[in-house]
């Protein structure tokens, strides 16, 4: 499994967005060489890990990239938010990176890109082959909604509360190829689908496929998109935990024949809205059964379902002690919203998000 983590930049006197990523980046790529990247906009850095096998050396990585960014952040007078959205952002459309393949969505999309400042998570999880990867993906389908659910993090856009936790899907959702992927009966089918995509200008490139899960398109993995960046380290690791156990199981029932649950597309973007929407503090609804349902139900529906793949890879333990932590205090779009109530200033906010970026991860306190 190895990790990406999409972070912003923001001036620490005025909280506005900082476009400082190219001396950044630059800088911290004395530390971490190829393994921090640019994003779409000047306000953005993206950070990688290496594959890892266990999780206690994945956190450990985690957490170095968000510290030796943040030193790089440090000396061009900027910090680093972990937000899959801003809190506070200038006026105007955001200054974008340059290079060829900026410059060409710009001119394809306009004002999508420009209202694309939002930052991920992604995970991607190792496959033996594409086809085994591709019937992964149809198996996962049904269980993004609650996975979103569980990650969500930028309730705010533009200094107000969005009444979503997971504003950053809800924008993400315009894009022509993103949200719940297609079912797809081989990977040639989805292979077909892309060079459709691509051949008729729908999308720049392979790399332009948002669908919530992908094959990647230059990696021998399965690719899992839908998450919010975590607040902190330890969100972060949570979702790669529950994201490979998930995987895992898919790829069990794939190998076992076991058919793939076909629900309508429209039920399952219904879904991912509904999650998008409410977070953990509502009901999620089940594109299987049609019906809503506690989203702490369906999170202990997940956990048991995919409880023996996490006891295999021995991370049971720490799942258990992130998911109690996760019901006592919620997900980053409830602490968000908490430290927003303090005295109704987004700036409160914005000052929870820089101190808890960079909180060391739980398993590198114990």
């Amino acid at each position: 499994m190895g990790v990406e983590e999409e972070f912003l930049l923001v001036n620490p006197r005025t909280r506005l967005l900082a476009p400082m990523a190219v001396p950044v980046i630059a800088t911290a790529q004395a530390k971490l060489g190829d393994l921090v990247t640019p994003e779409l906009t000047r306000y953005q850095v993206e950070t990688r890990t290496e594959p890892h096998h266990h999780l206690s050396a994945l956190a450990e990585q985690l957490y170095a990239g968000r510290l030796h960014v943040s030193r790089a952040a440090a000396v061009h007078r900027t910090r680093l938010v972990s937000s899959g959205t801003p809190v506070l952002s200038p006026a105007g459309a955001p200054p974008f990176m340059p290079g060829k393949r900026y410059e060409r969505s710009e001119r394809m999309f306009g004002a999508l890109d420009e209202e694309q400042v939002c930052c991920a998570c992604h995970v991607h999880v190792g496959m033996d082959s594409r086809e085994e990867a591709v019937r992964v993906s149809n198996q996962l389908r049904t269980w993004t909604a609650v996975l979103t659910a569980m990650t969500a993090n930028s309730p705010l856009w533009n200094g107000r509360d969005t009444r979503h936790a997971s504003w950053r899907s809800v924008c993400w959702a315009r894009w022509p190829a993103a949200g719940p992927p297609p079912y797809f009966t081989s990977a040639a089918h989805y292979d077909d689908a892309v060079a459709t995509l691509v051949g008729t200008g729908v999308v720049l490139d392979a790399g332009g496929i948002y669908w919530d899960i992908r094959p990647s398109h230059h990696l021998p993995t399965l690719e899992l998109r839908f998450a919010d960046a975590g607040l902190t380290v330890d969100d972060t690791v949570l979702f790669t935990a529950l994201a490979r156990a998930a995987a895992a199981t898919a790829l069990a029932d794939v190998r076992a024949g076991t058919p793939a649950p076909r629900p309508d597309t429209h039920l399952l973007r219904a879904a991912s809205w509904r999650a998008a929407r409410d977070g953990l503090t509502g009901a999620l609804l089940d594109p299987l059964t049609r019906r809503l349902t506690p989203a702490w139900r369906q999170v202990h529906q997940l956990l048991t379902r995919i409880r023996p793949a996490l006891d295999q890879h021995g991370d049971t333990a720490l799942v258990e002690r992130l998911i109690t932590r996760l019901s006592l205090h919620g997900t980053g779009a409830v602490r968000q919203r908490t430290a927003l109530r303090h005295r109704r200033q987004p700036a409160d906010t914005l000052d929870y998000l820089l101190t808890h970026t960079l909180t060391a991860p739980s398993s590198l306190r114990h």
